[in-house]
């Protein structure tokens, strides 16, 4: 069954893409997967779900839209069915999500025809991990106070500074780094490179540990660290340009190279009316109790919500600003899991005490475990506080906060 406003031929390749995820859903593996890809932490995951993107890029499931000769499979607008259908599916997510939702497009726009040879084949295979290069100690949300030292020495760049919060940096191959090339001017001293990681002379990752006793974040010193000007991306002193074509896709503003996979929101919901209809309370379950009941009410309203929005977004006539709904999907989703996973914490109430790896927490400790991860997602990719400012002042037209 095909979407109301597929044309024929997108409508035979959803068609395609739900025969094929059906006859080829991975085994579910005999360890716990995280629940997104910045939490994978073990060499086992790692392969397990390198494997799962290779072989849905081999079936022109990732990479759908980008040209063939980057390692695409040359179609156009149907990378988000592709994504559509593997979130439908339940099947496992992609975990090169920083290649192909901010490193691909990006290099894609503002690469060399040589650089977009090299690295996108790679990248869309998951046979080269990438991650992120963009905070520091004292440059998160405010992004273009970034410190790293970028010096050019002839054909190369001699890099020195610190990079943190650095998801899936611990397998990574390459990262997208943002460095100062002069003191200057705050944003026109900023230049974009391509930086190797594994084993690379001068660059240390040093894992670290979250609330939920999980790795996935990393911390990256970069000591004396040698790049070739041809890893730079676009001119000397474009950083920031390009920084922005790289939070426009992280933000969701724009559709990457796939990213489609994992436990929807829809499913969570009916986890929690499971979990809420075996839980005991007294004589009765959670589910008996009105309160309960709409409160899983209210959080169901906002999953559909959201996926009205979604719906809606395809359709032109109906959106009366053109990245109100994309910059505003980053807060509303990671906002919902928060308060869903918090709900079912409470649900669980005392057994809510009971962690990962306890035969008697309920659903093997999924909801502690995703309402202390939660946090970390209404973080990344900007604050939802800065996200909100940049509605107010994008889509609002409001005057910028002091």
């Amino acid at each position: 069954m095909s979407e109301k406003r597929d044309t024929q031929e997108q409508a035979e390749f959803r068609e395609y893409c739900r025969r094929w995820l059906e006859e080829n859903r991975p085994p579910a593996p005999s360890f716990r997967l995280p629940i997104s890809p910045i939490e994978v932490s073990s060499e086992e995951q790692r392969q397990y779900l390198c494997a799962w993107q290779k072989k849905c890029h081999a079936a022109g499931l990732v990479g759908t839209d980008y040209p063939k000769e980057y390692g695409g499979h040359g179609h156009k607008g149907f990378q988000a069915i592709a994504s559509q259908e593997m979130g439908r599916a339940g099947v496992p997510f992609m975990i090169n999500v920083i290649g192909l939702g901010m490193a691909a497009p990006t290099i894609l726009v503002h690469g060399t025809e040589d650089q977009k040879r090299r690295f996108l084949p790679p990248l869309l295979s998951s046979d080269e991990i990438w991650c992120q290069g963009f905070s520091e100690p004292g440059a998160g949300s405010d992004l273009a106070s970034a410190a790293t030292s970028v010096v050019r020495e002839g054909d190369n760049w001699i890099v020195n500074g610190h990079k943190v919060w650095t998801s899936l940096a611990h397998f990574a191959s390459w990262m997208i780094l943002l460095g100062r090339h002069t003191k200057a001017d705050k944003y026109s001293g900023l230049t974009y490179f391509i930086a190797p990681i594994r084993d690379a002379k001068g660059v240390t990752v040093r894992p670290l540990v979250k609330i939920t006793g999980e790795t996935g974040f990393n911390e990256v010193l970069f000591e004396d660290v040698v790049i070739p000007d041809s890893l730079r991306l676009d001119e000397v002193g474009k950083g920031w340009t390009v920084a922005m074509t790289t939070l426009t896709y992280e933000r969701g503003a724009a559709e990457g190279a796939g990213s489609g996979g994992g436990t929807s929101v829809e499913e969570y919901v009916n986890e929690l009316i499971a979990l809420a209809k075996r839980t005991k309370r007294g004589a009765a379950t959670a589910w008996d109790d009105a309160v309960v009941r709409d409160k899983v009410a209210q959080i169901a309203i906002r999953a559909e919500g959201l996926r009205q929005n979604a719906r809606r977004m395809r359709i032109g006539a109906l959106v009366d600003h053109p990245m109100r709904i994309p910059l505003q999907s980053k807060v509303l989703i990671t906002e919902l899991i928060q308060d869903l996973s918090a709900l079912g914490v409470e649900i669980a109430g005392p057994h809510a005490s009971r962690y990962l790896g306890d035969p008697g927490a309920p659903d093997g400790g999924h909801w502690p475990h995703a309402y202390m991860n939660s946090y970390g997602m209404t973080i990344a990719a900007g604050s939802n506080e800065i996200q909100r400012n940049i509605l107010g002042e994008r889509v609002l037209g409001l005057p910028k906060s002091k």
